[in-house]
């Protein structure tokens, strides 16, 4: 185990064994149920919070399993964005006998790689696990956890920001401070702002009660950026309420806050890459597979998608050289 992970799960555990368990979980009997065993397979699901994109990967990832013909029984659990909630179930899970745990976001696959050490964990919508703690490297897991990376083409879409908004100088960026995922991309977007000329204004949140404050305190700046950060888009409509106000444009990092008022984006669709992690559920519940050796998976198939009227409301035309190409549009 990497040093960095070491650190990382000593930090994250600190109390989480005193935490009380949660209400409405439904255990496996001890010693888990395989579906390799001739039963149904015992999955506990923990999600760190409700919004769209997430949704969409939990969904794909059990149609997954049910395409392969695993029959499972799930133990859903949501933490409603709150990492203690997130400590809470995952000690709960780590003994409840299931015979797999999913995650979905990185502060739910944190609190389950520092709980469960003798289960397969399987995570998806993260953006790094190596930089996240979770596994030794990206290549070769070393343990019992692995899943897929929702790693976004974060230049790209700095770049169909650049062409939305050509006059653009200033980018506004509002995300959460303890989601390692948002700081990646964040960095990744300082980047690419370099490369285009633009310049990176930020506000963090601790919460999705925030985002409407920061959403104000960014000022004038010509043009905003949300990554696919769990507790802003939770809270999307109050960005999107700002930046209507002010007549900003928005660009997003996956499709969830185009549907719900952004211009654009180009991001990765939840529902295969979810679909992508239970495959990889299948493998290790009918062929033994070994997280340890499974390399964690990315996404390369992505799309153009934007949304016309809500680039009206927000005092902006979207180009023809991007209507042009667009995968889909929001009606």
């Amino acid at each position: 185990m990497s040093q960095l992970r070491s650190r990382f799960l000593a930090a994250v555990g600190i109390g989480a064994a005193a935490l009380l368990a949660v209400t409405g979980c439904s255990p496996a009997d001890e010693g888990g149920s395989g579906d390799d065993a001739g039963g149904q397979a015992s999955i506990g699901v923990l999600q760190f919070v409700q919004h769209p994109a997430l949704d969409a990967a939990t969904e794909g990832f059990k149609e997954a399993l049910a395409d392969a013909g695993v029959e499972a029984e799930y133990d859903d659990q949501n933490a409603q964005g709150e990492v203690p909630n997130t400590n809470t179930i995952a000690t709960t899970f780590a003994g409840a006998g299931h015979d797999l745990v999913f995650t979905v976001a990185t502060p739910a696959a944190q609190a389950a790689a520092q709980a469960i050490v003798d289960t397969p964990v399987l995570f998806t919508a993260v953006t790094d696990a190596e930089a996240a703690g979770l596994v030794d490297s990206n290549e070769a897991p070393g343990a019992n956890v692995t899943g897929t990376s929702d790693l976004n083409p974060v230049a790209d879409q700095l770049a169909l920001l650049a062409e939305i908004a050509p006059d653009a100088e200033s980018v506004g960026v509002v995300y959460s401070s303890g989601e390692v995922n948002s700081e990646v991309q964040v960095d990744l977007a300082k980047e690419a702002a370099d490369e285009l000329g633009l310049t990176i204004e930020e506000a963090t949140v601790s919460n999705s009660a925030e985002v409407q404050q920061a959403t104000q305190s960014l000022g004038d700046v010509d043009a905003i950026y949300v990554p696919t950060d769990n507790t802003v888009v939770s809270g999307i409509a109050a960005l999107i309420q700002v930046a209507e106000q002010k007549g900003i444009p928005v660009v997003s990092g996956d499709a969830g806050p185009v549907e719900s008022g952004a211009i654009a984006t180009i991001g990765i669709d939840y529902g295969k890459l979810g679909y992508q992690t239970g495959e990889m559920a299948a493998a290790i519940l009918q062929d033994d597979a070994d997280p340890a050796e499974m390399a964690v998976e990315t996404s390369n198939d992505v799309e153009l998608i934007i949304n016309p009227a809500a680039a009206e409301r927000m005092g902006v035309e979207i180009p023809a050289s991007v209507t042009d190409r667009a995968d889909r549009v929001i009606e």
